[in-house]
């Protein structure tokens, strides 16, 4: 009788009994580093053929091709959605929804420094309800204190001038240059009157550029009969300088002119301001861009024509403005000024600040030249420093 082979022949020549107990995990193990080391070696010599840096390459091209197309599209897609919905736009210019800095209480100036500010509100039209503050000149700063608002307003006739300030686009009247600004002048003698428009800050009431003037308007109307004879000023920032030309232009046609009006980066109709600011690049050059992104905006009714405005402003003018200003390029500002000189019949002066001292769009107030630019051109004697 033929007799039985106890050994079973494996893979590359391992043998195992057949009898062994141990001998079933010891295949399975076996089998496992086999088939892995097979696999490792593929993987090696897929990496010397150049196979698997090809599939790792061919993963990456995909997905960049992916987020291509997908970022075309959206490229595409803005412009349609801008144009069927204009409101967008006029969302883009004002930005009232960005309240910066966030979690302050404008109720309390204080909290900014503002020791010698009171916060008021007015009411320009019916179920309009606008926040403003009032800063006192900084040498009134100790008899300011637990003063209520009678004692707050009666000071505006005291004598010492008066600058009603028209804010830019996002934030509040609390914004940290804004304050800065108000400190500055305050120091310098100044009474500040700052407010929000409808829809900014704890202002109610939905933007536009009707209702920022009109709140701009009866603001002043509201500072000019408690001023006595106090000079006032209107000082107008970035879009805040086109509220002030509507203003200015409208005070001058009523024969009631500010006694200057000063413009701090300002720009020359928000047409040309919007294809100049930096967003506006990666679509300046598309055929069909003022259609679809410049007249939306004018459909919105937002114009802010301070190129016109300034040929029918009668007061004094001054244009501040930095040479390295990127929201509101420098050059809108010189050109506001020709337009502005050109007439011949008022003093008008425009002041550079040269690009070196890196003041841009907001920090004017930092020039130590400040107070003796705005204490030659206005020329009043009751400026100090």
């Amino acid at each position: 009788m033929r007799k039985r082979n106890n050994s079973l022949i494996v893979e590359h020549g391992t043998t195992l009994q057949k009898d062994s107990v141990q001998s079933t995990p010891s295949l399975k193990h076996s089998h496992k580093a086999a088939n892995s080391k097979g696999r490792d070696n593929v993987l090696d010599i897929d990496a010397k053929t150049g196979m698997r840096t090809g599939h790792r390459r061919h993963s990456w091209l995909y997905r960049i091709k992916k987020l291509a197309v997908w970022l075309l599209a959206v490229y595409i897609c803005i412009p349609f959605i801008v144009k069927l919905c204009p409101a967008i736009q006029a969302k883009l210019v004002f930005l009232n929804f960005v309240r910066l800095p966030y979690f302050i209480d404008l109720k309390k100036p204080q909290d900014q420094g503002l020791n010698h500010t009171w916060n008021f509100y007015l009411e320009p039209e019916e179920a309009i309800t606008i926040g403003a503050w009032h800063t006192v000149p900084a040498s009134l700063w100790k008899e300011a204190q637990g003063k209520d608002q009678m004692w707050y307003e009666g000071t505006l006739a005291l004598g010492q001038p008066i600058i009603l300030y028209f804010h830019g686009n996002a934030g509040t009247r609390g914004g940290d240059h804004r304050v800065q600004l108000y400190k500055v002048l305050s120091t310098q003698g100044y009474h500040v009157v700052a407010f929000d428009y409808r829809g900014w800050g704890d202002s109610e009431g939905t933007p536009s550029e009707r209702g920022m003037t009109v709140d701009a308007v009866y603001t002043y109307n509201w500072l000019k009969a408690r001023s006595g004879k106090s000079s006032v000023y209107i000082w107008g920032h970035s879009l805040g300088t086109g509220v002030a030309t509507n203003v200015a232009r409208h005070l001058c046609m009523e024969d009631t002119p500010p006694d200057a009006l000063i413009l701090e980066s300002p720009f020359t109709n928000i047409r040309e301001e919007a294809k100049s600011h930096p967003f506006s690049l990666i679509y300046r050059y598309l055929p069909g861009f003022d259609w679809f992104f410049l007249d939306p905006i004018t459909e919105s009714g937002i114009i802010f024509p301070s190129d016109e405005n300034v040929q029918h402003i009668t007061c004094p003018l001054l244009i501040l403005h930095a040479e390295d200003d990127a929201v509101i390029p420098f050059h809108l500002g010189r050109k506001l000024y020709d337009i502005a000189s050109s007439k011949g019949n008022r003093k008008v002066q425009f002041v550079p600040f040269h690009k070196d001292l890196g003041y841009r769009h907001k920090y004017i107030y930092k020039s130590p030249q400040l107070p003796h630019i705005l204490r030659k051109f206005l020329s009043d004697p009751n400026t100090h420093q």
